[in-house]
This record gives C-alpha cells, structure tokens and sequence, in this order.
C-alpha cells in the first residue's frame, strides 16, 4: 500500500520547568505537533487561538496553577481533553481535577509508554465521539421519514413490492439511471422493516479512494498502515442490527468484491491488519446504474457476487417513463422548496406544466428537484412559475422542438411556440446579440425586438444559478 499523508494529533504540553517541557516534547515529537507552554496564562492564550487534542497540564505552577488553569480551558468554546501532571500523588488534587473534567492524572516520574498510553486512549475516546455523533446525525437528519410521490403504476408495483420485502433480511439489488431515487428506496426498505431502529449506513462505492475502502467498510487496527495511530470501526460493524447501503456497487475493486461475498456467506468480517473475525447481522442493500451483466462478461464483477446481492431485485425507471409524474413531483418539490425557502411562489401555468412533462429529464428525479430549486431561489412571488421563467436547457431540448408540437394547442398556438423557440435558438446562436440575431433571421432588428416583446422572450439571457 502506498504512504499516506496523515495529518498529527496537536498536543500542547503546560510545564513551568523546562525540563519537564523537554522530555515531554522527546517522547511525543515522533507521533504527534507538539507545542509547549511555560505557564498557565501562556497556555490559555495558546488554546484561545487555537484547538489542541490533547492538553498535559503541570498542576503545581506559579501564578496560576493546573487547577485554576484547567478550570480556564474547560470555559473555552471548545473545550479540549486535559491529563494533568503531577509531582506528587495526592488523591486530593487527582478527585479534585477529575471533578472538573479532566480525563486522567498522571504522577511523575513518568514512563514514555504512560504519555503515549494516555494519548493513544484520549484519541480513540475521540475517534469513538465523532462516530456516535455521525450516527446520531446521520439518522435524525438524513435519514427521516422517507416520502415517495408517484401515481405511475409501474412504480406503485415497485413500491409494493419494498412493502412487502422490507421485514425481511434478503439482500436487495436496486437497479436504474442517476437520479432515479435508489437511495430512497433503500431508505423506504429499511425504515419500513424490522431494522428501522437501527443505523443505516449508506456508503459510495464510487467516491472513496480504492486504497481507503477496505477500511472504511471493515475497519482497521492500530499500526495496521501508515496513518492508522487507533483503532477505527468500519461501516459494516456502525451498521450492525440494522442495514448497509452500498450505492455504485460496480465500483468495488475485484478483491473487494470477494470479501464482500465473504461476508454475504458467513456473517462475520476482518478488520485490516487483524486476524479476528467479527460477527456483524447486516442487511445488504447495493445500488448501481450500471449494467451488472455486461461487467460480468467482461470479466469485472463476480458473477457469485451478483447472484448473492440480487436476491430481490428492483429496477426503477427513468422519470421519462413514469406517466403523469412529472408535474406531480414539480409541485411537491415547489411545496417543500416554498416552505425551506419562505417564499409563496403560487404553482405553474398549465402551458409551463406541460413543457416540463416533454422534457426527457436525462438527469431524472435528482435534475427536476434542482430545477425547482433553482427557479424558487431565483423566482418572483407575484404569480406563478410560466412558460418563459423556464431556463434555455429546458426550451430548447431537441424533444421540445417546433416540428412536433402536442395537439390541442390550435394552429395559432403551435406557431407561436414555433416562432419563439426560433427565435431564441437564434438569439442564443448569436449569444444574445440582437443585430446578429436579426442578420441571421433575415429580419429587421426593430421587428426582432417586437417579437421578443409579443413572445415574452427577455432581452437578456437568464442568469444561471450560483454554484
């Protein structure tokens, strides 16, 4: 495995001698950004301007002592782990400073192996911190109650079909282009089945560094690479007693593929650089938008795998194909995005409605919501959403041309869609200059610049939305 860069834990050391200061800074400089203090207004000064991991702290100093000292850091905003140190053992002064809040007491003379010893625990009670704060996150804010909008019947069959499997354990393969809404519908089977109370733990195949991916999903020893100070937990035991969502599962490396099996047949996993196997009760949801059979004939993914992961398989599909749902999903989302955004935009125009129902949607559920998004933030409050508030991508999408325009809207009606989808093929041929436009429509400028009034076509292009 290639180095790694790994980022060192800050420890500052609180010492009026000097050589206390020193033989502290000899033992922890390897591992770890050391920076020393002489005193206790010196270190509240330091830990004011910046956050340190770890604090020693001498209790017996002048001025202002390690109490006094620890009772300042503990009032900081961000209130960091101190080890007191100490020349004495007096029970007294260890109570007293466990009391408020620090997290050991270490007499001296001390041993190199005590210093690392306490470094090493206070990290991993850090490590762990951060991962219950994770999973607390991760169900409270991501993983809410999960709403599906759809009147399309092939997709009340496919929610069907996640009602009635969802209390089961079966491994689930959810199949369909980007942005088709998998990851919802991993959520709907976990949160409806007997797992919802525990974690679900979602994990991207794709955007995590292949040399980074057994860990993350296994976990890691101490030492195990270069980088891995603790011991890390990885996904599948987070997920233990509840489910895993493993999306772009094509992604995963051939190696990896084998151990996932592994751990599909026998229930258990090995962190890296152990040789314990661990139990773990996991639900496998895997999504993908690739074509599975097609990598399996050539040779990339495990065909076992394939078999093992795919025991219900659920393929949903494009938002082209869901009939009616398109101006069903454009008002839901202009609902929610209404209410995020405290603004009162009131619908759209049946002539707006339509439009967006003609669109492919090439980036499916995922490229209508951030449209709606868009058009909210950007939008006016004094009516609805119409046809000309629609950005150029939409209007001019080959699908929507001129030559083939739905019936029912009258003749009158086709040629004015024509004439302004014309138009503004033309104008943005011409990057919104009117004279070229003009040239190129074989027409005055004044009778272009009547057009766009009648049509309602801006004389500016719409701006695009900030990234």
């Amino acid at each position: 495995m290639s180095k790694e860069k790994s980022i060192k834990a800050k420890v500052l050391v609180v010492d009026d001698e000097q050589g206390a200061r020193d033989a502290l800074q000899v033992i922890l400089e390897d591992d770890y950004e050391v920076t020393t203090a002489a005193s206790g207004h010196e270190a509240i000064a330091y830990c004011q301007a910046s956050h340190y991991d770890l604090v020693f702290l001498d209790v017996a100093m002048p001025e202002i002592d390690g109490i006094k000292t620890l009772k300042r850091l503990r009032t900081l905003d961000e209130p960091m782990d101190v080890v007191m140190i100490s020349a004495s053992d007096k029970a007294e002064k260890a109570v007293q400073s466990i009391k408020l809040g620090a997290y050991d007491y270490i007499t001296k003379p001390f041993e190199p192996d005590d210093i690392l010893s306490a470094v090493a625990r206070v990290l991993e009670k850090q490590t762990l911190q951060r991962e219950v704060r994770y999973l607390r996150s991760e169900i409270a804010h991501r993983y809410g109650e999960v709403e599906i909008v759809s009147n399309d019947p092939g997709m009340l069959d496919i929610l069907q079909l996640v009602n009635k499997v969802a209390s089961t354990s079966s491994s689930v393969l959810i199949t369909g282009e980007s942005g088709t809404g998998k990851e919802l519908i991993a959520r709907s089977l976990h949160q409806h089945g007997n797992r919802g109370k525990a974690p679900l733990v979602a994990i991207n195949c794709a955007a995590i560094p292949i040399e980074l991916m057994e860990s993350e999903l296994f976990g890691h020893e101490k030492g195990s690479f270069t980088g891995a100070h603790t011991r890390s937990i990885g996904k599948f035991e987070h997920a233990t007693g509840g489910t895993i969502f493993l999306d772009e599962i094509s992604a995963l490396r051939p190696e990896l593929q084998a151990k996932l099996l592994r751990v599909l047949q026998d229930k258990e996993i090995v962190r890296l650089g152990s040789n314990r196997t661990i139990k773990v009760d996991v639900r496998i949801v895997a999504a993908t938008n690739t074509n599975i059979e097609e990598l399996i004939e050539a040779g990339s993914f495990r065909t076992d795998l394939y078999f093992r992961l795919n025991v219900i398989p659920v393929k949903l599909p494009p938002l082209r194909e869901r009939h009616g749902d398109v101006k069903l999903l454009a008002q839901h989302f202009l609902n929610r995005f209404n209410l995020q955004l405290k603004r009162d935009i009131k619908g759209f125009t049946d002539k707006s409605l339509d439009t967006l129902e003609r669109y492919p949607w090439p980036g499916n559920i995922r490229e209508l919501e951030n449209l709606i998004e868009r058009m909210v933030v950007l939008g006016s409050d004094t009516g609805p959403i119409s046809f000309a508030d629609l950005p150029l991508d939409i209007l001019l999408d080959s699908s929507l041309t001129p030559e083939t325009p739905p019936l029912g809207d009258g003749l009158l009606q086709a040629r004015e869609n024509f004439e302004r989808q014309y138009i503004l093929k033309a104008l943005k041929k011409a990057g919104w200059n009117q004279s070229e436009a003009a040239r190129n429509l074989n027409i005055h400028r004044n009778t272009l610049i009547q057009k766009m009034k009648s049509l309602a076509i801006k004389e500016t292009p719409p701006t695009s939305p900030p990234k």
